[in-house]
């Protein structure tokens, strides 16, 4: 199997201070990834280097064999790399299906029609639909986001990276902010994800990661202290001090 997305030797410094430094992944169709690390880790920093918000200073990102680092963000979404963000960015006086259509019409070239009525348009209405169906949110499609609850603006959030067909989702902290109360459906929508996406995920909420990832990746300093399996994460010496800390020493992560 061929990777999907590939990171080689990326760097970033600023005045000198190495961010990003010297990271590699690979990632394939399927996989379910967390990348955790401290705060300063250089998490954000990895992010906006392999959406194209940020240029490297050295080393290459490739999108299912493709070499993408001199492509912009906005080509890099049309390749199949889309990213949720750690605090929305949706439009407030827009609704759930505003939001979703304008996806598929980015996605199929034909934002342009989005001045016309996409409400005429079957196909689009049909994926709009399920779409918001699948994740909860077919009750509110028509409601302003300004309208509907954080948890469900999240969820939104996930359904419009979706509507966008993506090859790899990258997910920056998806329950930040929601209730707990909410995050249930959170993670019903991310076991729900097809099955052939390959997710990357940012997360600080550790029992998440351990009911999300197959593998853990670790940042720490710019650099990746550690690539594997959960089980094997909290046994990590590296991770321990860098990291995790007394949560490798919890009962229910043994």
């Amino acid at each position: 199997m061929n990777a999907v997305f590939e990171v080689s030797n990326l760097k970033k410094s600023f005045g000198g201070l190495a961010v990003t430094n010297d990271v590699s992944i690979s990632m394939y169709p399927g996989d379910r990834v967390a990348l955790i690390g401290p705060n300063g880790a250089g998490k954000t920093t990895f992010v906006n280097l392999v959406t194209g918000n940020l240029a490297p200073d050295s080393g290459d990102v490739r999108l299912g064999g493709e070499t993408v680092t001199r492509v912009d963000a906005a080509g890099r979404v049309k390749r199949g790399l889309v990213r949720s963000f750690q605090v929305t960015r949706l439009f407030q006086d827009m609704t759930p299906a505003e939001h979703v259509a304008l996806a598929i019409l980015q996605r199929d070239g034909r934002t342009g029609r989005m001045f016309g009525n996409f409400l005429l348009m079957p196909g689009v209405m049909d994926e709009v639909t399920g779409m918001l169906h699948t994740l909860g949110l077919e009750n509110l499609m028509h409601r302003k986001v300004n309208e509907i609850a954080y948890g469900q603006q999240r969820l939104l959030e996930i359904a419009v990276a979706l509507a966008l067909k993506p090859k790899v989702l990258l997910l920056d902290e998806p329950a930040a902010g929601v209730p707990q109360s909410d995050t249930g459906r959170i993670e019903q929508a991310l076991a729900d994800l097809p099955a052939d996406l390959a997710v990357l995920m940012i997360e600080h909420d550790m029992d998440l990661v351990f009911r999300f990832a197959k593998r853990v990746i670790v940042l720490a300093a710019g650099a990746i202290i550690f690539d594997g399996s959960p089980a094997d994460v909290t046994r990590d010496a590296r991770v321990r001090e860098a990291y995790l800390g007394s949560y490798a020493n919890a009962s229910h992560v043994a």
